[in-house]
């Protein structure tokens, strides 16, 4: 939580109204998800996609942390899945549709709109119904299907896919969003493949793939169901499969320590002091402990310390570092008028053109 508040302040915001707004299990839901969503940021190819499911209940939250990492200029669609069944619902209408956030990396991205293409629906001729036959003109081969999809059920209802999971997505609406974005070879990566699907259907179609999982099944079910769809390589000693390649070992960065997303990189990396790093709560204490509870910007003294905000004197944005020595206290007003572009000195001529500062040093 650090190092998203001192690296990516506008993502720290949202979590924060977030957190505000619904709950702190929100916040820490979305803590959990935006470390994420930087990496998988961090290391997607220019021409790569990005889909993230969620359900209702966080999605919004979700659509704002997406636009801040990604760009709102590369969101490309709010997929609607929509399916029906059983529900006892009395007092609100039955909640039966997930989300799917479509984005892209940059400008450049991969749709392959002839391959996920589905045919047209077949209207009445009647003349009560006031529909018209479809007009001659519309493509034999189908059409690319709108933003709400239907034509998935849940995998309750798929004995043969069934593996207990609760989040469990149908084999077949993923292979519609793969092949939809990437090409045979590409690799596809699902950081959360408990259930193998992803693999399965990227193994299907032709495409190298990559998945990571905590749970320690999780292994497991994606030898078991490779088998039972008779593909890969299989080793009839131990199981396994020739080509596949499993660790337990975290994979270790090779990009020197980049920000995932480029527009909140730094304009020169520089290395932190050496020493252990202390906390963002221990450098408010510490810098409350120096100079009391007073804003460095504007001076004006403070009885109540959660008045005082930590910020960076040089900002992250132009090279300033996390240690101690880059940071100041303050109050509300200076830390919005500072934004992250402002150093400390800088937030003072403003303060003092205005008429801000509650005295002179």
């Amino acid at each position: 939580m650090d190092d998203i508040a001192d690296d990516h302040p506008r993502v720290m915001e949202i979590i924060g109204s977030a957190r505000r707004a619904h709950s702190d299990s929100m916040g820490a839901f979305l803590c959990f998800i935006a470390v994420r969503l930087l990496a998988m940021h961090r290391i997607l190819k220019p021409t790569g996609s990005l889909y993230l499911h969620c359900d209702p209940t966080a999605s919004h939250y979700l659509k704002m942390i997406l636009d801040s990492i990604f760009g709102h200029r590369n969101f490309k669609n709010e997929i609607v899945w929509c399916y029906t069944g059983p529900g006892n619902n009395k007092r609100y209408f039955p909640r039966k549709h997930d989300i799917l956030f479509f984005y892209s990396k940059s400008d450049d991205w991969v749709f392959n709109l002839e391959d996920i293409k589905i045919p047209y629906n077949k209207l009445s001729t009647g003349k009560t119904s006031g529909i018209f036959k479809q007009a001659a003109t519309l493509s034999q081969d189908g059409k690319v299907p709108e933003s709400w999809w239907s034509d998935f059920s849940p995998v309750g209802r798929i004995k043969s896919e069934r593996i207990g999971w609760p989040t469990q997505k149908p084999l077949a609406l993923y292979e519609r969003i793969i092949k939809a974005s990437s090409k045979e070879g590409d690799v596809v990566l699902d950081p959360f493949c408990g259930c193998a699907t992803t693999l399965v259907a990227a193994e299907r179609l032709g495409r190298q793939w990559v998945g990571i999982d905590i749970w320690q099944q999780a292994h497991q079910i994606v030898l078991e169901r490779f088998k039972n769809e008779g593909i890969g390589n299989p080793d009839e000693k131990d199981g396994t499969w020739n080509d596949l390649h499993y660790t337990k070992q975290p994979l270790q960065r090779t990009d020197d320590g980049e920000e995932a997303a480029p527009f909140l990189r730094v304009k020169k990396r520089i290395l932190e002091p050496e020493g252990r790093k202390m906390s963002r709560a221990e450098m408010y204490d510490y810098l409350i402990d120096q100079q009391g509870l007073r804003c460095q910007g504007c001076d004006r003294p403070f009885d109540d310390p959660r008045y005082l905000e930590l910020d960076h004197n040089t900002p992250r944005a132009d090279g300033g570092i996390n240690h101690i020595g880059n940071r100041i206290l303050l109050c509300g007003p200076c830390n919005r008028l500072k934004g992250h572009v402002l150093t400390l000195s800088g937030l003072r001529r403003k303060n003092r053109q205005m008429g801000y500062l509650y005295r002179n040093r």
